[in-house]
């Protein structure tokens, strides 16, 4: 993970250590949020994997959709 993923998922990890137990899990997607956040942020970086992020928090309303909605696969091999 880069040093701004890494920066970038602190509040992810401090939601799911603080807030998580008390909010319940009623998520609407499958993986759930932060859960997806944590998997962008290591597959995609910090700039596209906050992007990704962002949008998929964006999505996560009453008139959103629901489901399976994995994390996109990285275009670029690392060797």
């Amino acid at each position: 993970m880069t040093p701004l993923a890494h920066l970038f998922a602190l509040p992810i990890r401090a939601y799911r250590l603080l807030l998580s137990p008390w909010v319940g899990h009623g998520c609407r997607f499958q993986p759930t949020c932060s859960a997806y956040a944590m998997e962008a942020l290591e597959k995609h970086g910090g700039l596209k994997g906050g992007y990704l992020t962002i949008h998929r928090i964006c999505r996560c309303h009453p008139w959103g959709g629901d489901g399976y909605d994995p994390v996109p696969e990285c275009n670029h091999h690392k060797h």
